[in-house]
Order: C-alpha cells, then structure tokens, then sequence
C-alpha cells in the first residue's frame, strides 16, 4: 500500500533527523580529539597533588618533600602534599587510583606499593593495571636501629638477647607491607630470634614511639630516621642493602653483620592514574628527570642516605612488574601476614 503523503513526510523527518544526529556524533568526536590535545598540551594549568600515603614525618613525606619546590619551579605550578596515611600505605594509593586520570593528582609512594599485594590478598586496586608509571624518585636502603636506652651495640646482640628473652623484642615498621616490615620479618627468619612485628601509620609516629620507649627496635628508611641518629637519640645498627649507605658509612650491612642472604631495598616513586593521557606522563617524567639532575638536589638526598635515580616510565613499570612476584615469594616463605 502506497504511504500516505503525510507518513512520507514524517519519514523523511526521521531520516533527516537521524542524519542530524549522526553528523553531530561525528563532529563532535572529531573536535574532541584536538580539544584533548590541546588540554594536554596545556597541562599543568592548575595546582598538583601530591598523596602521600604516609603521615608527615617518614621517609617518603620527607623525600617528597625534597623535591616538591624544584618540581614545582619545573612544571610551572604548586605542589600540594596531601599525607594520606593507613593500611600500610593502600589507603592514600586507592585515593589515587579512583582519580581522574588528567594529572592533577599524583601518587608519592614507597616500594610497599608492590609489596603490599604479598601482605593484603583484597586490596581496592589492582597494583599493576589502576596506575601509569612516571619515574623512580630514589633507592635507599632500611635501616635498623635501637632506643638508645636498650643495651644493644650490634645485630649480634639483638639476636642473641631477643632468644634468650622471647618476649623482649619487638620492631615498629611504617606499617604493615612496608620495606621495613619486611626486613624485621626477613631478620626473623633469618636468625630464628622471635620479635613481635608493631605496625604504625607512618615512619613518624613509629620513629617517635621508638625514641620514647614505647618500642625497643626500629626498621624503617633512613630518611624517617637520619635526623634523629644525628641527633644521638637512636643508636644505627644495620642496613638492609649489601653494599654500606653513603649517608652512614659505619654502620654496617646485614650480611656484614653476620646475617646471611639478606637484602631489602626500597625506592620512592611517582605514579598516576590509569588512562592519564601519555603526553601529561612524559611532561611529568620530564620535569622530575630535570630536578633529580640537579646535583643541590642529589646532595639533599644522599644526606637522607637515598640515591637519586629517575629514568623512564617504563623502567618503572619493568620494577613494579618484577617485584610484585619477588615479594609474594617472599611472604610466603617466611609466612610474612598482614598484623
């Protein structure tokens, strides 16, 4: 039956609708591609966070805030740093990974971030797939070190101590999955001397309760804690790497003190969300590569007993991606579990 004039003409407004809505699309498409490009080309234009996932005081606030000024000299704009402290760092690195991906929030973490996938079976993100990877900050190793009261001089005496007194020893740690947790644990297995592991929220706090008393032994990174050994209020013992830290150079390593196998480095990163476009990621990697080469900057953290590093994104990526199965082998074979 032949369309009456009227439905012909209903017709032909649908087709002509549908084309409107088709070329719509299409034009929008095609002009939100040069609108992104030109967003990331004028990237930053706003203030930048740093998360922290630590509280203020420990060894990543303090690093993160060594080279916060440069990095903001570099990409024209402030740096916020926001201490987002809990859960042995998860918390402020799953602030990080429901962000948007534009930039504008940055993840200033500690190697905990691929160690905790060892010690958290349910973590909110997934370590590998929620971030890109923007550049090593800097590789230090753990330090051990005593309340200047316990009547300790060397590892040997802790060793010997904590098994003839069990129930004496015990280490504070930035937290459950930190470096320094792992260390303390790795010692443990090592030595067979029993200590009980003290999760705190962050390098201050554990460096503050260890220097009051409240906790005999310390593992945590040396910038947590080099003020304080400067200072005579913590006595150094060991460091967790196998060759000596510049920034203590008579404090020996683990192995020299007679523990065998023993190593645990860590390292400080920057890292944003996933899907953060790749242009804002290399103007990132750029301007961190640019400070970590000043040597003013260097110095400051060779002081804090850290080696400057920078490098790629994808040389961080190769790190995250290798060290996730080292650790989880790790806590497995000394049993190594969330407190």
């Amino acid at each position: 039956m032949p369309l009456s004039p009227l439905s012909s003409l209903s017709h032909a407004r649908r087709s002509l609708l549908s084309r409107t809505l088709r070329l719509s699309t299409l034009f929008s498409i095609l002009l939100a591609a040069p609108l992104a490009a030109m967003a990331d080309a004028a990237y930053p234009d706003k203030p930048i966070k740093f998360v922290v996932p630590y509280p203020p005081g420990g060894g990543t606030d303090v690093v993160a805030r060594i080279v916060q000024q440069r990095l903001q000299a570099a990409l024209g704009q402030p740096i916020v740093i926001d201490n987002k402290g809990g859960a042995g760092g998860s918390l402020g690195t799953d602030i990080v990974a429901k962000a948007a991906p534009d930039g504008y929030t940055v993840l200033f973490t500690l190697s905990s971030h691929t160690i905790n996938p060892a010690i958290f079976p349910k973590l909110p993100f997934d370590t590998i797939k929620d971030f890109e990877p923007v550049g090593l900050v800097a590789s230090l190793p753990q330090l051990l070190a005593a309340n200047m009261a316990v009547p300790v001089r060397s590892v040997a005496d802790v060793v010997a101590q904590a098994k003839a007194a069990p129930d004496k020893f015990s280490f504070a740690s930035v937290g459950n999955g930190s470096p320094g947790h792992l260390a303390g644990e790795l010692m443990v297995l090592r030595t067979g001397a029993p200590m009980a592991h003290i999760p705190y929220r962050g390098g201050g706090p554990a460096v503050t309760d260890v220097i009051g008393g409240q906790v005999p032994l310390l593992w945590v990174s040396i910038p947590a804690a080099a003020a304080q050994v400067k200072a005579g209020k913590l006595r150094p013992l060991a460091v967790s790497t196998v060759k000596r830290s510049p920034a203590f150079a008579d404090v020996p390593t683990m192995q020299e003190a007679g523990v065998p196998d023993f190593e645990v480095d860590s390292w400080y990163a920057m890292l944003v969300p996933a899907k953060t476009p790749r242009a804002i990621v290399d103007k990132l990697n750029k301007a961190l590569n640019t400070v970590l080469a000043e040597p003013a900057i260097r110095a400051q953290l060779l002081d804090q007993g850290a080696d400057a590093v920078g490098g790629t994104p994808e040389a961080l990526a190769k790190t995250i991606a290798a060290e996730v199965p080292k650790w989880i082998k790790l806590a497995k074979d000394a049993n190594i579990k969330a407190d």
